[in-house]
């Protein structure tokens, strides 16, 4: 007996009891989350769209599993809707939490579409920033750029990809527009003509901005600059129909009324 540490003894008779202590709260707490019940739902909507909003989140959580307030915590399909929320076309992701007072709280981001497809059969179509094609509603109606004219590529269902290399194309020009300070203001609409060169059609001026495709796209667009900068104050608004920038190296500017056309051959020098 004399050998023996009360002092040690006394440590782990202590842990002992500290460790039986804990296990039993967190048996109590976790019987209590069980039987917890839901309080309240609390839905929010992230994005700069307003495709979706509060209410059509609530609502199809209460049609596809029933009011969740009233229920059990523990009852509650975390999983099964946030992948029912992430189904809907115009939503790219969901979280769903629940917290111990009683709250679930569902955090939606809607997607961000870029550009507004009519093809040529009257289709249309959103195409949002990774490609996929989400569909038109009449609830809203987002600001983003429209592309029409010879576009074959229709839609069949929500969320496919974009295929063609002409709608690809639309896009990646909607995409480089938003947000420039000189072309998202002067350019209001993208259309592809009957030979599926690509045009821009600018807010001030009459001229049509023949582009092609959207290869070498940033070489092109500082042609047009180069046009609106040095050309245009010379000839004025009027003068020209079309500026086509389609071809490397040159601008060729097509007259109003008849079928002069003006190259103006180019060596873009970036240090000047």
């Amino acid at each position: 007996m004399r050998n023996i540490r009360w002092s040690m003894v006394f440590y782990v008779f202590l842990g002992l009891v500290i460790f039986v202590g804990l296990a039993m709260l967190m048996g109590l707490v976790s019987k209590k989350d069980s039987q917890q019940l839901c309080k309240e739902l609390k839905v929010v909507v992230e994005g700069k769209e307003t495709f979706i909003d509060q209410q059509d989140i609530s609502k199809m959580i209460d049609q596809k599993f029933g009011s969740v307030v009233g229920k059990e915590l523990a009852g509650i399909k975390v999983q099964q809707i946030e992948e029912a929320i992430e189904m809907l076309p115009y939503v790219s992701n969901a979280e769903v939490h629940l917290d111990m007072d009683g709250t679930m709280q569902v955090t939606v981001q809607q997607r961000e579409v870029v550009l507004r497809v009519i093809n040529k059969a009257g289709r249309e179509y959103y195409v949002d920033r990774l490609g996929k094609k989400v569909p038109v509603t009449l609830k809203y109606v987002p600001h983003v750029m429209v592309a029409n004219g010879n576009i074959s590529e229709g839609y069949k269902q929500p969320l496919e990809m974009v295929e063609s290399k002409l709608v690809q194309d639309l896009v990646r020009i909607a995409g480089h527009v938003r947000g420039d300070n000189l072309w998202e203001n002067q350019i209001v609409q993208i259309f592809v003509n009957e030979q599926r060169d690509i045009e821009l059609i600018p807010r001030v001026g009459r001229e049509v901005l023949v582009i092609g495709s959207a290869d070498s796209l940033d070489y092109k667009l500082r042609r047009l600059e180069v046009y609106y900068k040095n050309i245009l104050p010379k000839v004025g608004s009027e003068a020209y129909e079309k500026v086509n920038v389609k071809y490397g190296g040159q601008i060729i500017c097509e007259r109003r009324g008849n079928w002069f056309i003006d190259s103006l051959q180019m060596k873009m020098n970036m240090k000047n």
